[in-house]
């Protein structure tokens, strides 16, 4: 898997997308940052991955969300074999889960 190498160009995005403290402020954002075709994909790719992570099944996945074969491979790659990013978001989500039904 591809890393990012050059720290000095993407410190700041990285910064920049912690800064934000709203799911308001995060979409005004990455709307301002991406085109609708870019969010669409990084959404949907999110969403295959949400999806792999219950241990849905590749068919099941790309029925729900339209995502082609190879997007579902790549993203079950990632969740493998990737940099654990997708592990440390879901981990943070369900512990907000359950936070907020207490």
């Amino acid at each position: 898997m591809a890393r990012i190498t050059n720290k000095a160009k993407s410190d700041n995005l990285y910064k920049a997308v912690l800064l934000l403290k709203t799911e308001e402020e995060a979409y005004h954002f990455f709307q301002d940052l991406c085109t609708i075709t870019e969010l669409r994909a990084m959404e949907q790719r999110f969403d295959v991955a949400m999806l792999l992570n219950k241990g849905m099944i590749y068919n099941d996945i790309l029925e729900r969300t339209g995502a082609s074969s190879a997007t579902i491979s790549r993203v079950n790659r990632s969740l493998s074999f990737g940099a654990d990013g997708y592990q440390v978001v879901f981990e943070r989500m369900k512990e907000q889960e359950e936070h907020e039904q207490l």
